[in-house]
Parts: C-alpha cells; structure tokens; sequence
C-alpha cells in the first residue's frame, strides 16, 4: 500500500507541475525518483548541476523524487528572483536548521525578516568593521605560527585550521568572547558546531534526512540534539555575562573574566543586547538565534574562502610574487606594522585575487527560494510551491561571462577594464538583490588581513605530492579530502 501510494502522489505532482514546466527544458528522470540517484551524494550535486547548466545553456528544470525544482543559471534570471519582494522566502531546506538557529535572518521571511535586517545592518557599518581589524591581525598571527608549526610535518591541510581561525574571529567579534579554537584541539564548541554544519549539510540531499518523520528516529538527529544544546548553552552563557558586565558600573566583575571588551569595539551581541532591552518582543531565544546564526554566518563559508586563496597562491607563483610585491610596497615604511584600514583599501591586486577565488569556488554555490504564489516569469507561469534553486557557480563558471577558459584562475578579470561592461548579476559570490550577505564587507576586510599577514610571513608552495581537491557541495562549498600545501619562512 505505501508504494502505491507513493506512485500516485509522485504521478500526481508531476503531472501537476508538467502542466506548468512543460516549455522549460530539463529533466524528469526516473519514475519515483527523478534525478534523486544521479545527486545522491554530495561531491556530485554540484558537478550534476553544473554539466546540465552546460547542456540546456539556460534556466532550467529537474525532479528530485516528486519535488521539482527550477535552477536558476543566468544572471538575468537570478536578477529577477534574487530582486524580488514576493521572491524573498528560503526554501525549506533552510528550516532544517531551525533548532539550532531558530527563526532567525537567515531563515525568516516577511517582516520579521525586514525587522532583523534592520537591527543588525548597523553592526556592520564600515566604521564598525575598522575596530575589528585588531582581531583579525591578533588571530591571523596565530594562524600562521599554526602554519608553521605543522610545516615541519611535511604538507598541510589549511582547511582545519582555517576553521579554527575563522570561528576565533567571529567568536571575538559577535560574541565579544574568544572560544580559543586555534590553541585548543579539544574545543567542545568548535567540535559541536562542526557537527551540526555537517548534519545539514547531508540533510540537505538526503532522501531519508530529509524526511522528519524517519529523520527523528536516526542517531543523526541524537547527535544534532546534543550538539545543539552544547552550542546554545554556550551561547547563552555569553549572553548573560556580556548582559551583566553591560549593566555592571565595574567592568572588572570576577563574574565576567573571560569576556573582552573595548570601549572602542562593540560586538555584535552588545547592539543586539540594547535592542533587546528597548523590544520586548526580541525574546532571549530570538537574541540567541541571531549570535548563532552570525557564528555560522562567517566561520564555514571564510574557512572555504581562506583555504581556497592560499591553495590558488600556491598554484599560482607568479600570482603570489605579485601580491607580495603590492604588500612590501604597502609596508615599505615599516615591514613589522600590522595592516590598517587604509592598508587594506590599499590591496588592490589582493582584492582581484580574492574575487577570483570566490568565483572559482564559491563557498555557498546554491541558493534556495520556494514561491508563495504563482509568478510569471519569461511567458512562463511558475506554480505555488515550486522550489527555486539560485546556482551561483553556474553563473561563476559560464563559458558566456567568463570566456572559454572560465576555469582558469586569473585575478586580472577584476581590473577596472574587464569589469566596465560586466553583467552585475554574473558574479555574485555573496549573493545579491534584497536578501544578499549583510556581512560581505566585514569578508573582504577580514580575508585581506588573514592573507596579507600570511604572505607577508610565508610562501605557500603547492603539496608534493600534489592532488585534486574532492569537494562536497549542497548549501555550502567544502573540502572533504584536505587542501593541503607546503611552505616556508620568509
């Protein structure tokens, strides 16, 4: 009975759909199970969608089970769904990751999410990200000495300690504390969230994970129910010490040693914790959700980013003699100063690289929406309920935008020339439209202070032996069989 079933209500919904689709190209796939058995594992949903976008070379559409998807490939396209009011909800994989972030920025949608924005855009003005550049250069030093310290074993993963200096970095800045991830190799929070990042992930494409009914009986969902307490326990024991040493004349409270706090820098949590006390709707587990969702915000996604720089540096030597080059240039009046904001506005070619790699390996290449009502769309009238997969590495890797040697790394393809008549939509590495990354300015500042005061330190040098780099790929972009490099003192 229950496989009958499941063939009337897969038949059903792809004849509902069908009526709709039939003018867009792609593919159905399998009776039952769509194209679920071609992307059933994650180091080839990414290559399956990039291979399909090179076939149809347009918009197109494809079955995972019953659920069909429409996967956006073109910047004219992405424009209109990436820029549109009604456009604005996340597709349900999001809420996944409710539990441990709850109905936050990331995942709410409507005026809840406008009223978020709102709040936090200010935590990430400009003035704001120039008191955190002390923490970046502070962490970005122990990174390399972390570097050096596992050069003397021979080649390195950068990724696992890009992890670690990444979440130091957002721990200090959001939080206003330091987790000390990159001294501590038993560090219980960095341990908890890496487990639940990779449980959604693997949610994220798997036919049973997917399914709460089954999902709540798997030793999965035990795991995320543990880890999601250790991570909100810790983050709620931060928000009572920041909220006493806030309220607290004595800023030398025994009660609060390990928090850190400037009168030059806020973090995130101290704008959120005044919010909180002007709003009584901003509940404790809304100002808890926020702080994860910021954690998660920029730690995974600038660890793929970090890792990715350095890996194409060491690939590319003249690349790096280059960037090298720019920052002695930088730094001539003093080569043991620590980068300023006027340094970083300074890194031109740095930012050419950085854009490059984004482009090549864009931490979070997919993007998902789920329409709320019918909406007319180039002569088609896409139904309610159809989910919309926005895939940015398609764009990032169109013969059309990007030429025939799109997989080359070329940073010179961000000078001020090459970019003049570029479609605004064909790079998009931090999304764009309404809903695009609040924190894409505090990224760059932070990625050019972690590289600068790398390569200013080290040359980075490809593995011996070399290999290819296996990613796993849903929501977010990572490394599953190490990055690694070597390198030595400069």
């Amino acid at each position: 009975m229950p496989l009958i079933l499941w063939v009337v209500y897969w038949c059903y919904t792809v004849v509902h759909f069908e009526k709709y689709l039939r003018k867009i190209p792609g593919k159905i796939g399998l009776p039952l199970f769509g194209v679920a058995l071609e992307v059933r594992s994650p180091t080839k949903l990414l290559e399956y969608v990039l291979q399909y976008h090179r076939i149809y070379k347009s918009s197109y559409k494809m079955f995972v089970g019953s659920q069909p998807y429409l996967m956006i490939t073109e910047p004219e396209d992405m424009k209109f769904f990436l820029s549109t009011s009604p456009l604005l909800k996340k597709s349900e994989v999001y809420d996944m990751a409710k539990r441990w972030l709850g109905n936050s920025l990331l995942i709410s949608s409507g005026d809840k999410w406008r009223k978020q924005k709102t709040m936090v855009t200010p935590a990430f003005h400009l003035n704001i990200l120039k008191t955190f550049i002390d923490v970046f250069n502070s962490q970005a030093d122990v990174f390399v000495e972390k570097l050096l310290e596992e050069s003397h074993k021979g080649n390195v993963d950068i990724y696992p300690l890009a992890e670690r200096l990444t979440l130091d970095i957002i721990c200090e800045t959001i939080m206003g504390t330091s987790v000390n991830a990159q001294n501590d190799n038993d560090c219980k929070y960095l341990k908890c969230v890496q487990t639940l990042m990779d449980i959604y992930l693997d949610r994220a494409i798997s036919p049973i994970l997917t399914n709460n009914l089954l999902y709540f009986f798997t030793n999965t969902y035990r795991k995320e129910m543990y880890a999601t307490k250790v991570v909100h326990d810790y983050t709620n024991s931060v928000i009572a010490q920041r909220r006493k040493l806030l309220n607290n004349t004595n800023e030398d409270s025994k009660d609060s040693q390990n928090i850190k706090r400037k009168k030059a820098r806020k973090a995130l949590l101290d704008l959120l914790l005044e919010y909180s006390a002007n709003d009584p709707s901003f509940t404790e587990k809304d100002l808890q959700g926020e702080v994860d969702t910021f954690v998660v915000g920029g730690y995974d996604s600038t660890a793929t980013a970090v890792t990715f720089i350095l890996y194409c540096l060491a690939r590319h030597p003249v690349v790096q003699r280059k960037v090298y080059e720019e920052l002695t240039a930088i730094f001539a009046d003093d080569p043991q100063r620590k980068p300023t904001s006027a340094d970083l506005q300074a890194m031109k070619f740095l930012e050419m690289v950085v854009k490059e790699t984004l482009r090549l390996y864009t931490p979070i290449p997919l993007i998902g929406r789920k329409l709320e009502n019918d909406v007319d769309w180039n002569g088609v009238t896409l139904p309610k309920g159809l989910m919309i997969l926005i895939c940015l590495q398609c764009v990032h890797k169109s013969i059309d935008y990007w030429g025939e040697n799109f997989e080359t790394f070329d940073p010179e393809r961000f000078n001020i020339e090459n970019n003049k008549n570029r479609h605004p939509y064909a790079y998009v590495p931090f999304s764009a439209g309404i809903r695009n990354c609040i924190g894409l300015k505090y990224a760059m500042v932070e990625l050019k202070c972690i590289i600068a005061t790398t390569l200013r330190r080290v040359e980075v040098f490809p593995a011996n032996p070399d290999k290819d780099v296996i990613l796993k790929s849903a929501i977010m972009l990572k490394p599953i069989n190490g990055v690694y490099i070597r390198l030595k003192s400069r």
